[in-house]
């Protein structure tokens, strides 16, 4: 037996606008926009089970952004300001508490049954996913009568990775689930360099015939599980390792002419989820393409301004890790595009539509960007080096670690824009520049 005392700290925000709110006037979040909330979110999700404390009622009406800074605010702690009866048995993530407390729907089977751990905090977190991209509640979408599982699949259209992202933090089973923010986080970093060595280690045979002997029929060959080595990635100034398995059957499919089938989804691949399937290229008729390191590399397809913009004109919105570099999309119209890790430098962007864009990790150097609408768009640890943003609208875009070195903000508006005056420093601004107070003028 321990006692627990808790420091409550109130925060008067007259004016803000709970998460709830903000879908009901404006509409379910994008992807861009819900990557943008779990970066926030979860590091101070982090900090407050690093403090032993589980808040046990996360949801959308909980969660508000400061009209001041924009900054995204956790409250009601109502949850967990009483004493608990912390008796800790084996898991030392365990309390078992006198009361279930929680929403239905977004607490887990876990908290209902008056054993929260931390996770359960991680499962209230993807529950509110779901609701800020489809703005529906777990009862309006219901869930399947065998597992319990929340199916929501048939309402989202997102890209595999963040759907692999959620469904783990939707997992029922505590065991099955990510146990903390961190890896949540870690996940999200490592998930397209996660697709790009699955990809690359699933081998496709497509039209293969025996020289001087008749074709060989179709057939398909499965073989067992890989499992990669431990890699590491970077989130913001922390290195740390992760260890991925990919319990993925490497499949090699022969065909007698047409371009070959399935595999592991590619970067940046679209995963529809009403069918559980992903979207890859065609390969061409006759050409074979081997997994090995005496193959040359396949290259990146060459974008032109026309194809791209002809691409996006018919649906297409993933355009991650691409060479778009020195493009003339001057005046176009592409809200919501995902250009996450891509190459932009010299792009020309002047006066483009791009609200809620993600160019996350994009390098935009030198690019011409120039009363551009970048309203709530996604840029955390975008390269802005020496780009001419003159006149843009940046309000409520997320700058978080974007490079401003020689950026020209003169004019842009960057109200409640997530940025700190350590990157303006290094910006070009003047008194036209409206800050992320609101106000005119230099920080």
């Amino acid at each position: 037996m321990f006692s627990v005392k808790f420091t409550l700290t109130i925060v008067f925000c007259p004016k803000s606008n709970n998460l709830h709110q903000e879908v009901k006037k404006k509409g379910p979040f994008t992807e861009a926009g819900i990557k943008q909330f779990l970066t926030e979110l979860l590091p101070i999700l982090e900090y407050i089970h690093s403090q032993k404390v589980i808040h046990r009622d996360i949801k959308p009406a909980n969660l508000i952004r400061s009209q001041k800074d924009s900054k995204l605010v956790l409250i009601d702690f109502g949850a967990v300001k009483n004493q608990v009866n912390s008796m800790v048995a084996n898991n030392t993530q365990t309390a078992f508490t006198a009361f279930a407390v929680g929403t239905a729907g977004f607490a887990p089977p876990e908290q209902m049954a008056m054993r929260p751990v931390y996770a359960s905090d991680i499962y209230a977190v993807g529950v509110t996913c779901v609701y800020l991209l489809t703005a529906k509640t777990p009862k309006d979408i219901g869930c399947d009568p065998e597992t319990g599982e929340i199916a929501w699949e048939p309402y989202v259209d997102i890209s595999y990775s963040l759907a692999k992202v959620l469904k783990k933090m939707l997992e029922v089973s505590v065991k099955h689930r990510y146990k903390s923010a961190e890896q949540v986080l870690d996940a999200m970093a490592m998930a397209p360099y996660e697709q790009g060595m699955q990809d690359s280690m699933t081998t496709m045979i497509s039209g293969f015939k025996t020289s001087g002997s008749p074709s060989t029929p179709n057939c398909s060959v499965s073989t067992g599980l890989i499992t990669t080595s431990p890699s590491t990635r970077t989130r913001g100034n922390t290195v740390s390792s992760v260890s991925t398995e990919l319990n993925k059957p490497v499949s090699i499919s022969v065909n007698r002419g047409g371009g070959g089938g399935g595999g592991a989804a590619a970067p940046g691949s679209v995963y529809n989820m009403a069918h559980g399937a992903t979207s890859t290229r065609r390969r061409g008729r006759g050409k074979t393409a081997f997994s090995d390191a005496t193959e040359p590399k396949k290259k990146k397809k060459k974008w032109r301004s026309k194809t791209l913009l002809k691409a996006y004109n018919k649906g297409r919105r993933d355009f991650a890790h691409q060479e778009l570099n020195e493009l003339n999309l001057s005046k176009a119209f592409l809200p919501g595009i995902n250009c996450y890790d891509s190459k932009l430098s010299r792009i020309n962007l002047q006066g483009a539509e791009l609200s809620r864009a993600d160019l996350g990790r994009a390098d935009l150097s030198e690019a011409i960007m120039k009363n551009a609408n970048l309203n709530e768009a996604y840029l955390g640890y975008a390269n802005l080096n020496g780009a001419d943003l003159r006149g843009a609208n940046l309000c409520g875009a997320n700058l978080n670690y974007a490079n401003l070195q020689g950026a020209n903000l003169c004019g842009v508006d960057l109200n409640s824009a997530r940025i700190t005056e350590a990157q303006l420093s290094v910006a070009k601004t003047n008194w036209r520049t409206v800050m992320p107070s609101g106000k005119r003028g230099f920080w």
